[in-house]
């Protein structure tokens, strides 16, 4: 670590890399086998496959916030940052050891935050709170906290699909998240049930606000939270599409392009409705603070 009396001296990234690569190669080479998992077993799934998006534009975003705060930039007493940075890859190695994946991704995660704290300090590393949480959504989440999403989502979007087709007189039953139509079965599997669209329009949605609206935090809260339930009704929409496709087209209709255009379909219209809020919410908090200042 470079530095200069107590702090390091005006960093930026060309520097932290010349004066600290021997650190650099160490943090590569003890989270090489981790990153390798998340690329072949998380990234290349439909539930992960919102990853390398998110990891490159939260590190975009997260390199164009450092210079904001290289006059607070601050490097701790170097026994605090190694401190932090050893505990990190100790949990990281236990968990590797221990095979408890969805940990160790966690404390490789809690590994780069310690190392840039080692760098810049807990002042300036505070200030960087939004691409840090932006970055999570690029690591897998831990199983059981998938199955506690999916399950009660999946059941809810199977009966409330099964229950609007039902009334407009198709043959329809469902039993759980197996949906019977016609001569034909469908299960309603997690990528349907929504939870890939839900983190990911979720994580896009933190993105944009907080470029848009960085400055306003009850904004950004509103339509942070808006993304939720945009996303179930989204996918609601998508297993009725898929449902219909089934029907009236077969199963290989279904399975096949018509499958992936439902889903690109239904995410697209998310990300316009979120641009709507958007635009309805720039126009409320305007009359509201004309009002106010009229008053």
């Amino acid at each position: 670590m470079h530095r200069s009396g107590n702090s390091i001296a005006k960093p930026t990234l060309p520097v932290w890399i010349r004066h600290s690569w021997p650190v650099l190669i160490g943090l590569v080479l003890i989270t090489l086998p981790t990153w390798r998992f998340i690329a072949t077993q998380s990234w290349a799934t439909e539930q992960g496959s919102h990853g390398p998006l998110v990891l490159a534009s939260g590190l975009w975003l997260l390199v164009r916030m450092l210079r904001e705060t290289r006059e607070i930039q601050k490097a701790p007493p170097l026994w605090q940052g190694y401190a932090a940075i050893f505990l990190c890859a100790a949990a990281m190695v236990f968990f590797r050891i221990a095979a408890v994946i969805e940990l160790e991704v966690y404390a490789m995660y809690g590994l780069f935050v310690a190392t840039l704290f080692a760098f810049i300090g807990f002042r300036a590393l505070s200030m960087l709170w939004a691409p840090l949480i932006y970055l999570l959504f690029a690591v897998p989440l831990p199983d059981s906290l998938v199955a506690a999403l999916t399950n009660p989502l999946k059941l809810w979007i199977s009966e409330t699909a099964v229950s609007l087709l039902h009334m407009i007189g198709y043959p329809i039953a469902s039993a759980g998240v197996t949906i019977q139509i016609g001569q034909y079965q469908l299960l309603v599997a997690a990528a349907c049930a929504g939870l890939n669209s839900l983190i990911t329009l979720t994580a896009l949605t933190l993105f944009y606000v907080y470029l848009s609206h960085r400055a306003n935090l009850r904004y950004m809260l509103i339509l942070i939270v808006a993304a939720i339930p945009v996303a179930i009704f989204s996918n609601l929409v998508r297993v009725l599409l898929l449902i219909l496709i089934t029907f009236h087209g077969g199963e290989a209709a279904a399975q096949g392009f018509l499958h992936n255009f439902a889903g690109m379909t239904t995410f697209a219209i998310s990300l316009f409705t979120i641009y709507l809020l958007d635009m309805l919410l720039r126009r409320v908090f305007r009359a509201g603070g004309s009002k106010a200042a009229a008053a």
